[in-house]
């Protein structure tokens, strides 16, 4: 019997991106409550149906995955290494945890810089050494494909033990694949990437039951307070409130100016109003507000001078709220919804 009083939100417990995870909800307006950091639960006031649960990430897929919990949040390989029908991905670049899940082989080896050459060293392993080539990884289900893809089929897939990054060196392996982050671990364990052995570039994802957002409203409606809080944190990253002060005639007169050019625009228009006290001869003072999207921040600002504009200020956007949340929309239309 399911149970539709609750929502259970599984989140990372330890490694790379559980303390980010955190710090990315709080900063979306979702303050986890956590008042013992040795349990394993925790709530969300601003979602008050929620229970949180932590696991290890490939834990979150698995409690997903069967239903325990309705949501989660893990690292996109690992979604990808355990796939499973019920699994959706809702949203697959929160913005944090990046990362490449890749193929690295010994620096000593100088002839081999692609997939294709690498072929070509297991080939050679299993002609001349009679064996075959041996792929030390905890991902076994990506490592198969990706290399059975490549041509690769004389191989065999270690189980790791400790670093993988060690095991070419200790002589367990002869070529690994990890996740890899800045590949400052890999340079210091002389291995190198394949130039084209990239097997999937991952980050934190948001990922849901499919039978429990299909059948249960609450779920449904948790989701979308949840994912309005995420875009709109995600897309006031993109923003920020410029304000700048002209001299001109009217502000109709200066509102003409600035929408002259696009970058200038803004979301919907700049919002003017006179400041009281100013002035300079025949012409009055004006502060205009626009918010501009950050990559033409530069160029807006060069507009608003040619028009007389000084004094020009910037605050960062924390939330931008659109007619409706993107990722809900999209959701939906994934869920047969739409």
């Amino acid at each position: 019997m399911i149970d539709s009083q609750r929502v259970t939100f599984a989140l990372p417990s330890k490694g790379a991106i559980a303390e980010p995870t955190l710090n990315f909800l709080s900063d979306c307006g979702l303050r986890i409550d956590k008042p013992n950091p040795r349990q394993y639960t925790g709530t969300i006031p601003a979602l008050p149906d929620v229970d949180l649960l932590f696991q290890r990430v490939t834990d979150v897929v698995y409690k997903v995955a069967d239903g325990t919990a309705q949501l989660g949040i893990t690292g996109l390989d690992v979604v990808r290494e355990h796939p499973h029908d019920d699994l959706i991905v809702i949203h697959d670049n929160l913005r944090y945890g990046y990362c490449k899940l890749l193929v690295a082989v010994p620096e000593a080896w100088v002839d081999v810089e692609s997939m294709l050459d690498l072929t070509e060293i297991a080939l050679d392993f299993r002609e001349n050494k009679r064996r075959n080539l041996r792929v030390a990884t905890t991902y076994t289900h990506l490592a198969r494909r990706f290399l059975h893809a490549r041509g690769i089929h004389h191989f065999t897939l270690v189980s790791a033990e400790g670093a993988i990054e060690a095991a070419p060196t200790i002589g367990y392996a002869d070529i690994i694949v990890d996740l890899v982050q800045t590949g400052t671990t890999l340079r210091e364990n002389h291995l190198k990437p394949i130039t084209d052995g990239v097997i999937v570039e991952s980050q934190a994802c948001l990922i849901g039951n499919r039978r429990w957002l299909e059948r249960e409203p609450r779920v449904q409606n948790t989701t979308a307070t949840l994912l309005e809080y995420v875009d709109a944190a995600l897309q006031g990253r993109e923003y920020s409130q410029l304000t700048v002060n002209v001299c001109g005639e009217s502000a109709a007169v200066i509102a003409e100016k600035v929408a002259a050019n696009p970058l200038t625009r803004g979301l919907q228009g700049p919002t003017i109003a006179p400041i009281l006290g100013a002035h300079a001869t025949d012409q009055l003072w004006f502060t205009v507000t626009i918010i501009i999207q950050n990559k033409q921040m530069l160029s807006a600002i060069e507009h608003l001078r040619q028009i007389g504009g000084t004094q020009t200020t910037v605050t960062p956007v924390r939330y931008v709220f659109f007619e409706q949340s993107p990722t809900y929309a999209r959701l939906r239309a994934d869920l047969g919804f739409a």
